[in-house]
Parts: C-alpha cells; sequence; structure tokens
C-alpha cells in the first residue's frame, strides 16, 4: 500500500546491507560471475528455484571502447531497435547509455540464442517458469544492467527479473534514472561496490583520458582471476594504474560536487559525463557495508569512499585495482559484520536518524567523523525527506481538492438531469447557474498546477509520477474538469482558435503521459475490456475534438475537400470509443454538441451518397451504444 508520510528510508540502507549479505544471494551471484568469467558471451544455469544469466567480467577490451564522443555516450534506441520507446527521460528524450555496453548486449542479442533461452523461463506456457537474475562483474555487470532493463522494457513476464552486478561501471545518463524512477525500477538493481573499487567511478571521466590505461589493466585483471594472484608487480600496468587512477578522482570529484539540478545547467556550458546511478547500491568495506537508492547521493559516496586516495602510494594503487577483482573477500567481510554486529560510533547524537548516518558511514569506510561525508548524506537524506513531507501536505490538500471535484460530479448531473444536456454544452453558456462550478475549476487548476511546477522543479520524489494515488487522482481529474477548460476555451477565445494546438494547458498533457506510461504495463497483462460505457469519456479531449469537427464540416460544405479524410478519421475514433466502451452515455443527450455534429455529418454523407452505411451509422441508427 502507498503511503505519502515522511519515512526515514536513508536510515535503514545498513539494515538492507545486512540482509542481502547474510541471506546468501550475492554470494551466489559472485559464484555464477565467477563461472562466467571466461565465456564468450553468456552462462545460463538453471537451480530448483531460480535461474541464474551470467556475462563475462572481461569482453574484449576493443569491443568496449567507443571513440564517437567524449564519455563514449550514445541514444539508447539505435538501428538495431533492441529497446524501444520506453527508457525516455521526463522530457521526452531518448535515454543516453555507454555504446560500448550496448554493442556487447547487442551482439549477445544478435548472435547467439539469448532471446529463445530466456523465453523458456518467462513464456508461462513453459514448464521451466522461474524467477531470473541477471549477473554481472566488471564489464559483464554493465551487461547485465541493459540485459535487465531489455526485460523490464519487454516486461516478458509479471515476476519482474533481478540483477546483481560486482564493481560495474555506470550504464546510462540521467534520463534512465529518470525512467528507473518512472517505472518503479529500482529496486529491481543491486549494484555492490567495494569501497576501493575504480571501474565503478571510471566513466566519470573522459573516455579517452581512460581508454589507454584500461587496455593495459583489463587483460592483467583477467590474468590475475585465471591465476588467483593479487600482486601489482608489473612497472607498465602500475603506472597504467596510476594514470587511470588519478584521471578518475579529478573528474569523480568534480561531477559529485555538484547537484544533479546545476549538472543540468553546467552540461549546456562545459561537457561532463552524463553517466549517473540508478537502482540500489551496496556500498562494502572490511568495516561492514549500507544501502541507498537515491541517485544523487550514491554520487556523492562514489566520491566519498575514494576522497582518501589523494596520496598515489603503491598500497592505494594496489587497493584501488585488487579490490576489483576481490568481491569474494569483500562479501565475506560484509557477512561476518552482518552476524558479530556493530558499535554506535557516535553514542551521542540525539536521533536514532543521526546515529543510522554515523553507523552507514562506519560500515562503508568512511568513518563518522568525515564532516563532509556526514554533511553530504544528512543533506541527501533532508531532501528525502523534504520530498516525503511535501507529498504529505499534497495529500491533505488533494482531500479538499475532492470536495471540489464532487461538486463538480454533482454539477454534471445536474445538468444531465435538470436541463437535459451535457455539462460541457451547459459550461460553454456560461450562466449564472455556472459560475459556481467556474469558481470550482480554478480552485482545481490552481493546485495541479503547484504539482506540476513542483515536479518540474524537483521538489518530488522521483518516482512521484509512477505512483497509483497520483496517476489516478491525476488523470480522473483530467477527464472531469478538461471539458470545462475546452469549453471556456472556445467560449472565450477569438478567432479561428484549436484549443489542441494552442490552448491545452500542461497539467493534462502531463497526467496524459503518465496514464500512458502506466497502461503501457496494464496492457502487457491483458486487462479486460469494458462492458458498459464509462461514467466519463475516457478521452478528456473529446470535445475539442467535436469543435474541430465541427468547424471542419463547416468548412467542407464550402468546398473545402482537405477537410473530409479528418472528419471521417473522427468518425472512426468515435466508434472505436463506442466499442471500447470508453465514452460516456452524456454524449448521446439528444441537444449535445457531438449529436449536432453527427446531424450534420450524417445529412451530408447522405446527399453525396444515399447508400451510405457506416459502422457508426449502424451504432447510431440502432442506438446499439446502449447495450
Amino acid at each position: 500500500m502507498e503511503s505519502d508520510l515522511p519515512t526515514p528510508r536513508f536510515g535503514v540502507g545498513l539494515e538492507i546491507a545486512n540482509f542481502l549479505a547474510s541471506c546468501g544471494i550475492l554470494s551466489k551471484a559472485w559464484q555464477e560471475s565467477l563461472l562466467a568469467s571466461n565465456a564468450k558471451t553468456f552462462i545460463l544455469n538453471e537451480y530448483e528455484d531460480i535461474a541464474y544469466v551470467a556475462f563475462p567480467s572481461f569482453h574484449q577490451i576493443e569491443g568496449f571502447i567507443v571513440k564517437e564522443s567524449k564519455y563514449g555516450e550514445g541514444d539508447i534506441q539505435t538501428d538495431n531497435k533492441v529497446f524501444s520507446g520506453c527508457l525516455k527521460g521526463n522530457d521526452d528524450k531518448p535515454a543516453l547509455v555507454h555504446q560500448g555496453a550496448l554493442k556487447l548486449f547487442v551482439h549477445i542479442m544478435e548472435n547467439t540464442d539469448f532471446q529463445a533461452q530466456l523465453q523458456t523461463y518467462t513464456d508461462s506456457k513453459q514448464r521451466k517458469l522461474k524467477p531470473i537474475i541477471f549477473v554481472g562483474h566488471s564489464l559483464g555487470g554493465a551487461v547485465a544492467t541493459l540485459a535487465t532493463l531489455w526485460a523490464l522494457e519487454k516486461r516478458l513476464r509479471q515476476s519482474s527479473p533481478f540483477c546483481i552486478t560486482f564493481g560495474s561501471p555506470l550504464v546510462g545518463d540521467v534520463r534512465l534514472v529518470d525512467t528507473v524512477g518512472r517505472e518503479n525500477w529500482a529496486s529491481n538493481f543491486c549494484h555492490v561496490v567495494s569501497k576501493h573499487d575504480i571501474v565503478p567511478r571510471m566513466l566519470l571521466a573522459p573516455f579517452e583520458s581512460i581508454a589507454e590505461p584500461l587496455i593495459a589493466v583489463l587483460p592483467y585483471w583477467q590474468g590475475v582471476m585465471d591465476n588467483d594472484s593479487k600482486n601489482v608487480s608489473n612497472s607498465y600496468i602500475q603506472d597504467a594504474c596510476k594514470t587511470l587512477l588519478n584521471n578518475v578522482l579529478q573528474y569523480t570529484y568534480t561531477v559529485a560536487n555538484y547537484g544533479f539540478d546545476s549538472l543540468r545547467e553546467l552540461d549546456g556550458f562545459i561537457k561532463r559525463s552524463p553517466y549517473r546511478p540508478f537502482g540500489t547500491y551496496m556500498f562494502c568495506s572490511s568495516e561492514g557495508a549500507a544501502c541507498t537508492d537515491n541517485s544523487e547521493t550514491i554520487l556523492k559516496m562514489l566520491h566519498l569512499t575514494m576522497q582518501s586516495h589523494e596520496n598515489m602510494s603503491d598500497k592505494i594503487v594496489h587497493d584501488c585495482f585488487s579490490e576489483h577483482i576481490g568481491y569474494g573477500s569483500v562479501l565475506k567481510y560484509v557477512i561476518e559484520k552482518s552476524i558479530s554486529g556493530r558499535r554506535i560510533a557516535n553514542p551521542d547524537s540525539e536521533s536514532s536518524y543521526e546515529i543510522g548516518i554515523s553507523l552507514q558511514l562506519e560500515a562503508i569506510g568512511v568513518g563518522a567523523q568525515n564532516d563532509h561525508a556526514w554533511i553530504s548524506l544528512q543533506k541527501a537524506g533532508n531532501i528525502e525527506n523534504k520530498h516525503s513531507t511535501t507529498v504529505a501536505k499534497l495529500a491533505i490538500e488533494l482531500s479538499e481538492a475532492q470536495c471540489n471535484m464532487a461538486e463538480l460530479e454533482w454539477y454534471k448531473e445536474r445538468c444531465e438531469k435538470e436541463c437535459g444536456m451535457t455539462y460541457y454544452d451547459s459550461f460553454k453558456k456560461q450562466d449564472k447557474k455556472d459560475i459556481n462550478a467556474n469558481l470550482r475549476r480554478v480552485k482545481l487548476s490552481l493546485f495541479w498546477d503547484d504539482i506540476i511546477e513542483k515536479y518540474k522543479k524537483h521538489e518530488l520524489p522521483s518516482d512521484f509520477q509512477s505512483r497509483n494515488k497520483w496517476i489516478y487522482a491525476g488523470i480522473t481529474y483530467s477527464r472531469l474538469v478538461e471539458p470545462l477548460d475546452i469549453a471556456y476555451y472556445y467560449s472565450t477565445s477569438k478567432g479561428n482558435r484549436n484549443y489542441l494546438q494552442d490552448g491545452r494547458p500542461t497539467r493534462h498533457k502531463v497526467f496524459q503521459k503518465w496514464m500512458e506510461d502506466k497502461e503501457k504495463t496494464h496492457s502487457s497483462r491483458g486487462e479486460k475490456g469494458r462492458t458498459k460505457l464509462a461514467s466519463l469519456t475516457q478521452d478528456s479531449c473529446f470535445w475539442a475534438h467535436v469543435e474541430e469537427a465541427l468547424k471542419g464540416l463547416e468548412n467542407l460544405k464550402q468546398g473545402r475537400h482537405q477537410e473530409l479524410e479528418s472528419l471521417e478519421e473522427f468518425e472512426n475514433n468515435v466508434t472505436i470509443m463506442i466499442n471500447d466502451r470508453s465514452i460516456s452515455a452524456e454524449v448521446f443527450l439528444e441537444e449535445s454538441s457531438f449529436m449536432m455534429w453527427w446531424a450534420e455529418w450524417k445529412e451530408y454523407k447522405k446527399n453525396q451518397c444515399l447508400e451510405w452505411n457506416s459502422p457508426l451509422y449502424k451504432i447510431m441508427e440502432s442506438e446499439s451504444w446502449k447495450g
């Protein structure tokens, strides 16, 4: 059940990490990653209750190198069309992903039986229907992330796939963060990051600055994993490690010390890394582990857990590169700490919230006395709580808004029963009896415009637009009130203006998009069709289409034959709406604007062709829409 009350989500990161470590799923995922380390593409292992799909850690580095852009980023919607249009930002532009990682995944999709094997576990008709966990270490983690996004986007099954990565580089930009938040996919990803591992940070630096040392280091890592040795003895490798570490630290600091909003503004002037984290990140150290799913906090932690490495000693270089291939040992430390417990780092803290922050800082190896880290986490937690408090206040205001909605529903019913007309046609007349309805309309527009403004300014939680309560409240508002906005527009506007092109408020466009995003999920699950006409016409712009059809028909009568196509399209759309039962019965009231259009359209078509007998004509003549 959804809640709008402020909750200290940020303070439970320690408990989540302890649970993940102790339940055994991470250790098993790491074992599967090791089994895939020498595979060419992927391996699939089936167990009694679950199936693991693992990708190799170190693909051929040539496939990962991208020279076309500064950071290796590119549109996720490539010519191969592996991903469709779902992965977009809140600005409706396609997400950007690392093209090297995308290239590796596309190669698997096009040159292996990956899709066919997955179908065995995702098709309800198959006997092997099981949950799937995609796992990967290093570059394989990036591929596992894309594979999970692909499975989620295709909605292969009602039971969503899960992704576990170890030391994975970042994959996508802020628009991908938007998508994951909007679709409620964050809980499908768990990215395990060791305190000193350089790879999860490396794509914050320009790709040209890390390509050469990376080409040297990746084969070294592969060799170490094969030989089970962790000594950095080769001076060439050590120099490459230092170069890579130095470049990454420099850019990690720059990116992490700006908020997301600041980065959006700066990107217009300075080209910075587009990559941003999403999902749950589990930061590990010898002191334990802690989790967070706040993207901006994760970005800060990627820097703060590395900031002690400003002096480039051989020990630091060794730590940064040995930990990338030592997640087996890292998980052992975390499990031991989860069992033995942990002392309270700052017993003088006044609240459990502050104690929670202190414990998490100790667990990730930063230390509770690190003021910069403490302030950063406290700020992130405060922002999260502020968002929750804002939503809680809006929920109270929503209750008041529902009173105005109830008044308008009563107004709609009164117009139909007492006046024999639709509330749309009545409101267009702007009589005295419509004044109260107009006041309610204005109050509701102010309430929802305020929400949209807060949403645009990122003053609401990242998943706000995917919360059922607000989606359905917004779309119900549009379906009831937008007809009044349309009526007001056409009764007050001068000239040949078009509401759909010139007058539709942003709030209605936003609610329509939220609902369309939601319906993508519903349509994949086979919702049952309606058996009765809707109480409110589902297309909140229906009356605007009627107004344009009336104008178009008048133009057609005057010889503008180019109007014919759009009028026939409107007729077909109405037929579909009736068959789908997505239209309200009030539309067919004798004095409605639609019935006026229909009478004139029928007369025109009959004059043109006596044999005219369209599907809508049959429905209207037989009044089968009543059935």
